[in-house]
């Protein structure tokens, strides 16, 4: 059975969202993801907000190897070297979104959701991208505290990662 979040989006998030949205139109900058253990969550959080929605330029949902390959062009050598919830991948997602869209700052989040031999529970990484300038990265570890609560957490840092990148165009210009 699949695991629902319930109940709604936290209101930390909902107001997370919108305040990156804001950012973003008020500067008329587009935003894209990538996502693997979220499934389209931010995307859907972040298409999810009147008025503001349109700052939204597109997002991937790159649950496989294959698709971050396919869509991101994340080289395949890569994930078999490093593996898919690596730094060197969640940088090759985040310049992957950029390149395959017309955003200005892109984040991508890769991680574990659950735990399995090798599979950390909880641990994710993420990537943010702009244009013109450097790719960051950041690593958490949120614990073995169920499917939900790790993607609602990553939902946190993706966009703290927005904020701050676009944020971090105003101190390039």
């Amino acid at each position: 059975m699949a695991e629902a979040l319930a109940p709604p989006l936290p209101d930390d998030i909902d107001q997370l969202a919108e305040t990156v949205l804001a950012l973003a139109c008020d500067r008329e900058l587009r935003l894209a993801a990538a996502e693997s253990c979220t499934g389209g969550l931010l995307a859907s959080l972040l298409t999810d907000i009147p008025g503001k929605s349109h700052a939204f330029e597109r997002g991937f949902v790159t649950y496989t190897d294959e698709a971050k390959n396919e869509l991101l062009g994340v080289p395949l050598v890569l994930i078999r070297e490093v593996g898919a919830v690596s730094e060197p991948c969640a940088r090759a997602m985040a310049v992957g979104a950029l390149d395959n869209s017309r955003a200005d700052v892109a984040v991508s989040i890769t991680g574990f959701t659950e735990g399995a031999p090798g599979q950390p529970a909880g641990l994710v990484h993420f990537g943010c991208a702009r244009r013109g300038g450097a790719t960051r990265h950041r690593v958490e570890c949120f614990g073995d505290v169920g499917r939900a609560e790790v993607r609602l957490s990553a939902l946190r840092v993706a966009l703290a990662l927005l904020h701050e990148g676009l944020s971090a165009l105003d101190r390039a210009a």
